[in-house]
């Protein structure tokens, strides 16, 4: 499993075979109506059958590759580490800590280690993002007040 640091961008040769399978996936999930699909592997010619929302996963993969966006998978119920965390965040393990002590992210004790689920994190990163726009939306309609912006 690739961890954190560890993912790159798709590729050129990547992204392109990404968007012709991408618009080909697409066109076919809005035919299927069942839980499962058949796929079939081309150079082999093996049918395997998946279940249909691992297929509009596959979409979802597809469509994030061919806009040349990396791609980590993980499943939802996933701990990670403080340290894990910062990485995520892009923040100092510290301010982790302190934010998890202040309530601000879940987090349960194991032994002497905290463990924050990695939804959490993602959840908090989000919050994060939906404040500073909000942020910068007050900040330059405050400008706008103030006719920072007239000519």
């Amino acid at each position: 499993m690739e961890t954190l640091d560890q993912i790159k961008r798709p590729s050129k040769v990547e992204q392109k075979v990404a968007i012709a399978s991408y618009s080909a996936l697409a066109s076919v999930l809005s035919q299927i109506n069942t839980d499962e699909a058949e796929i079939e592997i081309e150079e082999t010619k093996d049918k395997i059958k998946i279940p249909f929302r691992a297929l509009q996963l596959l979409g979802d993969i597809l469509k994030a590759m061919s806009e040349g966006k990396p791609i980590s998978i993980v499943p939802v119920a996933t701990e990670v580490t403080t340290q894990k965390a910062a990485e995520i965040l892009s923040c100092s393990r510290p301010h982790i800590v302190k934010l998890l002590e202040n309530g601000e992210i879940d987090f349960v004790k194991v032994g002497k280690h905290r463990r924050i689920k990695f939804e959490d994190v993602i959840k908090y990163k989000q919050k994060m993002k939906e404040e500073q726009k909000k942020n910068i939306i007050d900040i330059m309609n405050f400008d706008e007040e103030l006719g920072l912006y007239d000519s």
